[in-house]
């Protein structure tokens, strides 16, 4: 067993030892199944907990002693403590074993989209992406989900200073042509760009909310035009997707709520 330090706080060791001694297998505990759980003397065991019910992270019935719910602030703690891309983290590599497709998170910065998350399947595009990539707004599925969640004067403000230069044949290129496409982004709550940005590549995201309802970020798809028509997009991607981007949602709510 690996010496404690001279800074170690055996006081806080042995309180956060007597917490974690209760779990789902023993939710109570007499003072004596806590001692023997921590390797406490009886005595001791008992300041703690008596410690404990002061503070409101245990209530005893003055046989059997279990946690309250105010042990979840410790958790949220280090929860609120989280970036977005900590968050989505675990939730895009889920996303990504279960399609087995490259799945990313963005945010908006001017008039193009900045890479914050990603969990790489395979290279399917010419540059390679990283964290900090940069893509135009307008040409990506990421960014058109962003955009939609302007307002009209920063959707105004964002069209006179975007540079809508086709990229591929296929991209949009007018701004009454991207106004029509927001506003069906804004109605189904999801976007799929088809080589737009790029030949073969076809990807889609759906929005991330924050509690108060505002698109604080998207993620999406990303795949290779060969491997799965429009069709089958619908019926076996964005499906996943909108359950990935709710999953994100719930956390960032839930943790920003309890902060």
């Amino acid at each position: 067993m690996t010496e404690p330090s001279p800074e170690y706080v055996q006081s806080l060791g042995r309180g956060l030892a007597v917490i974690r001694s209760f779990d789902a297998e023993h939710p109570r505990r007499t003072l004596s199944e806590v001692a023997a759980a921590t390797d406490l003397t009886r005595a001791t065991a008992r300041r703690f907990l008596l410690t404990l019910v002061d503070l409101g992270y245990v209530r005893t019935d003055g046989s059997q002693f279990w946690l309250t719910p105010r042990v979840l602030e410790l958790g949220y703690s280090f929860l609120s403590s989280l970036s977005l891309p900590d968050l989505a983290g675990p939730h895009l590599e889920a996303l990504a074993e279960k399609v087995r497709e490259s799945t990313s998170v963005s945010i908006l910065d001017g008039t193009d989209i900045v890479y914050v998350a990603r969990v790489p399947v395979s290279r399917i595009m010419t540059v390679s992406i990283s964290i900090g990539t940069r893509f135009p707004a307008f040409a990506t599925s990421m960014g058109r989900v962003l955009l939609a969640d302007l307002d009209p004067q920063a959707l105004e403000r964002y069209l006179a200073g975007a540079d809508l230069t086709p990229i591929t044949p296929s991209t949009i290129t007018t701004a009454a042509h991207l106004r029509a496409e927001l506003q069906r982004v804004r109605a189904e709550g999801y976007c799929v760009v088809d080589q737009e940005l790029e030949h073969g590549l076809r990807s889609m995201a759906a929005p991330i909310h924050d509690r108060h309802g505002t698109v604080v970020a998207a993620v999406n798809i990303s795949t290779h035009a060969a491997r799965y028509s429009l069709a089958e997009v619908h019926d076996r991607l964005i499906p996943a997707l909108l359950e990935t981007s709710a999953a994100i949602e719930h956390d960032l709510t839930q943790i920003r709520s309890n902060t």
